[in-house]
């Protein structure tokens, strides 16, 4: 009888055993959302936005690694005048990755 009851004691309670086997997972889910997914959220919530608001005479940074400025804004395309020989190109509006602002124009020159 003793030897039962040394048993019962010992044993884990299932509730509990199935929380604590589930919480450490479920704090790493909470977790990993936080550190990666709000971030890239953001991140794509801003792209969107910079991309709406794109306007003539703004100098932007492609995805291919072309600096040019808008000369023509329409729905899906922009036509973007390069330099040094003033080279006309049309990209696809989601090519554009940043608007390179006139500060970071002045250190290059």
């Amino acid at each position: 009888m003793p030897f039962l009851l040394i048993f019962l004691q010992a044993a884990p309670s299932p509730a509990g055993s199935f929380l604590s086997g589930v919480l450490p997972i479920v704090l790493m889910v909470a977790i990993f959302y936080f550190l990666v997914f709000m971030p890239m959220r953001r991140q794509q919530r801003n792209q969107k936005e910079m991309l709406k608001t794109l306007q003539n005479g703004q100098t932007v940074l492609t995805s291919g690694g072309i600096v040019g400025t808008i000369v023509t804004v329409s729905d899906d395309t922009l036509i973007l005048r390069v330099k040094p020989d003033n080279l006309r190109l049309q990209v696809a509006r989601s090519s554009v990755t940043s608007v390179v602002g006139a500060e970071d124009q002045a250190k290059k020159s």
